[in-house]
Order: C-alpha cells, then structure tokens, then sequence
C-alpha cells in the first residue's frame, strides 16, 4: 500500500508518498506566496494551500499505482488563524505562526487575564503567534469579519476540510491555540469566553493517528482517488517532524532547523515549566512534549545569503566558514520578533562585535552560531527542569549544512544524529497515515522501524569549551539591548 504525507509549511507546501515498509517513493513541493501587509504582519490564502496541493497530490501520485494509495495525512505550521464563514468561504486571509500584530492582545491575555489563569486552562501562556490573540485581533479590529465566523481552524485543517468535508484538528495542533486544555486534552470553556466565541466554531480533536473521514467523491474524481482512501488528522509541523524523526518515548529530542526553530522533547507524562518559557502540548503519538520555538532559524541563514549577499550558492558561503568557536562577531537571530524563551514580539536581529577586519565569512558564521545559540537558550530551560539529553536528531532544511549540524553538537554539547531522511512533517504525515490505515500497531512501532540513523555526530571537547565561552557572551547581549527594540518599532 501507499501513504502520502502532506506538509503544509510557510513558503511552500511538500507532499511524500511512502510504501508499506517506509521507503519514500517520490517527494514534490509547490510553492506559495507569503504577504506582509504591514511590518511584522504575515498572512497567507488557504486557497493557494488548496490549490497548490492538489497540483501536488497529483504530480507525486501520477506513474504510481492509485488503487494501492490507502491514506493520506497532514503536517502543518502551527498557529494559524483560518476562518470560514456559514458557506465555507474564507472571510480573510489566514494569520500566520509568524505574524506579530497581537501584542496588545497576548498583554490583555497574560496580564490581565494572568498567566498563572492561562497556564491553569492550557497549561501555556500567550504568545503574539498562537491563535486566541489572534481571535481577539479579529474581534476589536474587524467586527464585521467577527461575526461573520462559522468555523475556526488551523492550516492543515483547512486541507483536511476541503478534501472531506469534516471539521477537524487533532491534539498537537490544537495545543498551540491557546484554546486547549492540554492536561485533559478538550477545548478550555474558559478561553472559548474570554475569546468571545463559541465551542460550535472549533472543530472535533482527533488523535493525530484517527481516520477522520474519507475522500469526498468530488476530491477522489479529481485526483481519479478511490473514495474510500482515508483521511488521518495528522499533527502539527513539529510533532509531526517528531514522528518523521522517530522523537517517540520519554526525554527522546528532535531539534528542527526550518523557517522556525525548534528544540522537541517528547514525554510520556504531562508537564509545565514553571515560567512557561517552553511550550507544554500533546505529542501526535497519544503523549505530550516540551517545546521550545524561535521565529527565524533556517530562514535567518536565507535573509542573509539571498537578501543581503544576493546569491543562492548557499555551498559557497558555508563552506568557507573555518574557524568555529573563534569568531568574534555575533547576531541575534529575531528577525521576526522572538518566543522561546523570551516572548518578546519586539525584539528585532542584529550583529555586534563588527570592527574593519570583519569578513564576509565572519558574518554567515554568525548568522548560523546565533541560531545554535537561541536553540540552547531552549535548550537551557529543559536542562533547568532536570531534562538530561544526551542525543538529538534533527531535521528541516538546515540539516542539511555538515557546518551547521557541528555548530549545534558543540553549542548544545550533545550528539546529533542525522537520519536517512530529512523530510520531518511529511515523512511524519505519512507514517500517521499508515498507522491510521492500520499498517502499524502504534506511532512508536512505526517511527522506530522507519527512520534510520545513518551518521552521528560527536561534540568535540575543544570546541565545546571555545563555544561555552561564546554562548555566556551570546546570553549577554539580548539583556542589554532589548530596552532599545521597543523604541525602535
């Protein structure tokens, strides 16, 4: 039998096709625009996420059998505001994980409403890119579009809909709304008043694993589909890269290098940091995670190669990079204002430490180090809770960089384990779709005997010790500068 994953991400949508025994068949991506409308607004059209994937579904599926396709499923960046009125149109544009216009908001949320309140009803606080402030956006600065909501729903969601018409999320994903119980996996009833809307306007939450629903005949004539191929809930990006790197079973950690950054520490039991500075929501195999999120990681390392160098030989700049652990420049990485661990909507990137003997090598090195560095400072608060992490996978497109994958082993000092595969949330949403399609007994059984370590590597002491003097300087600098973003807005 055959699976496809879908992984429905910022620029662009990827989609996988996975047999029975976990070998990728074949990958295609299709790309979509991303809009800015406003600095630090950021808003997609579900219609080109629609669009875009059935083109896909089509291209990754034509010279294969399509009476062997048994399911599909879905990972998806997390966070995003899609809104239908009662005819199922989408009233305005989806906002995205990324979009910073919340900050009066998320304040009336943590401030007013109390932290302590929040991380009671969700087992989290409010950060500027989860959904609820978004929903309250929407209430006091476009009423109209307010009151014209009959369903409210996340990205991936939105593909599960338009392929089978159920109205659907699962636990992962709905555990970055800020609308969800976490610790007894149901909708808050508290945060469904504070956000004035109504628990008829969120969907039904699935386990990412769960058969939603079957292809609606339309769909299946279009992609020439059987009907009863399933549709599985799939889970957010992030546990769904977790799946695609086998991050399944306690204190396992999958860290990924995509647009966003993240340090994934999966858990077999409920648990809260006690500053919320890591996320605390259900992992897609049933459990929970740890998380810590930065807005600007693989994306940093684009901004500057393509915007400021004006290049895409990406191999060209990275590989001159040589001396690692010396480098006297440093770049704080919040290009799109910063959560994890500090939850600072205003916080902007940098460089320092410049002087007329700087190189051109000197800055790509830092751009890469100061996304390590921001991952440690994750990484920190984990260590702080008596998380103790030896190893790490990791996934999304920076793994991809041998110089960046060291960089991290001897930032963090850990063991990085690079797998056969580096497609995280599609390979993710494949193998939720073959445990759905009941190929596997379990998401542990299936992630474990799917992904493949095919190299590890080792922190080096030297470097450790040169990078440990590094990140004290690193820890340093958004103390001291982070008074000035505000001014700066």
């Amino acid at each position: 039998m055959l699976y496809i994953g879908v992984d429905l991400g910022t620029s662009a949508v990827k989609l996988l096709l996975m047999d029975e025994e976990g070998k990728i068949k074949n990958i295609v991506s299709k790309e979509y625009t991303l809009s800015f409308p406003q600095n630090g607004w950021s808003e997609q059209n579900p219609k080109d996420w629609y669009e875009q994937t059935i083109l896909g579904i089509k291209e990754l599926i034509k010279y294969f059998d399509k009476s062997q396709i048994a399911g599909i499923s879905f990972g998806g960046q997390m966070h995003g505001l899609v809104v239908l009125d009662e005819n199922d149109e989408v009233i305005r544009p989806a906002i995205l994980w990324n979009d910073s216009r919340t900050t009066k908001e998320t304040n009336y949320l943590n401030n007013v409403i109390g932290k302590d309140k929040l991380s009671q009803h969700t087992a989290n606080i409010a950060f500027t890119g989860f959904t609820a402030p978004k929903i309250l956006w929407m209430k006091e600065n476009e009423p109209e579009n307010f009151k014209k909501i009959s369903k409210i729903m996340l990205p991936k969601d939105y593909i599960a809909y338009k392929l089978s018409n159920v109205f659907c999320t699962d636990a992962s994903d709905a555990s970055g709304m800020l609308l969800y119980d976490v610790k007894n996996r149901c909708w808050s009833k508290e945060m469904i008043n504070i956000c004035g809307i109504n628990e008829n306007q969120l969907a039904n939450v699935f386990e990412s694993y769960e058969v939603v629903g079957t292809l609606t005949k339309d769909i299946a004539k279009e992609l020439d589909l059987d009907e009863n191929v399933k549709v599985i809930a799939g889970a957010g990006d992030n546990a769904a890269a977790a799946i695609g790197t086998a991050t399944v079973g306690e204190g396992r950690c999958n860290i990924s290098l995509g647009t966003s950054g993240t340090v994934f520490i999966a858990s077999e039991k409920f648990g809260v940091d006690e500053n919320n500075a890591l996320h605390s929501f259900a992992h897609s195999d049933g459990n929970y995670h740890l998380m810590g999120c930065m807005l600007s990681a693989a994306s940093c390392n684009k901004w500057w190669i393509e915007e400021i160098l004006k290049t895409n030989d990406y191999n060209k700049e990275l590989n001159n990079i040589e001396n690692l652990g010396d480098n006297k420049v440093f770049f704080l990485p919040y290009l799109m204002g910063e959560r994890s661990p500090h939850n600072d909507p205003s916080a902007r990137g940098c460089f320092i430490g410049l002087s007329m003997d700087t190189t051109r090598e000197e800055m790509s090195q830092a751009v890469l180090e100061g996304v390590a560095f921001a991952l440690r400072d994750s990484f920190e608060v984990a260590k702080s809770l008596g998380i103790k992490i030896e190893s790490t996978k990791i996934c999304g497109g920076g793994a991809k960089s041998p110089i960046w994958v060291k960089m991290i082993a001897n930032i963090l000092n850990i063991k990085v384990e690079r797998i056969e595969s580096e497609e995280g949330p599609a390979l993710g949403g494949a193998i939720l779709a073959a445990v759905g399609c009941k190929e596997f007994t379990s998401v542990e059984e299936a992630a474990n005997k799917i992904v493949k370590v095919i190299e590890t590597i080792d922190p080096d002491p030297v470097l450790v010790e040169k990078y440990e003097i590094a990140y004290r300087k690193f820890a340093k600098i958004y103390p001291t500068v982070k008074n000035l973003y505000p001014e700066l807005m």
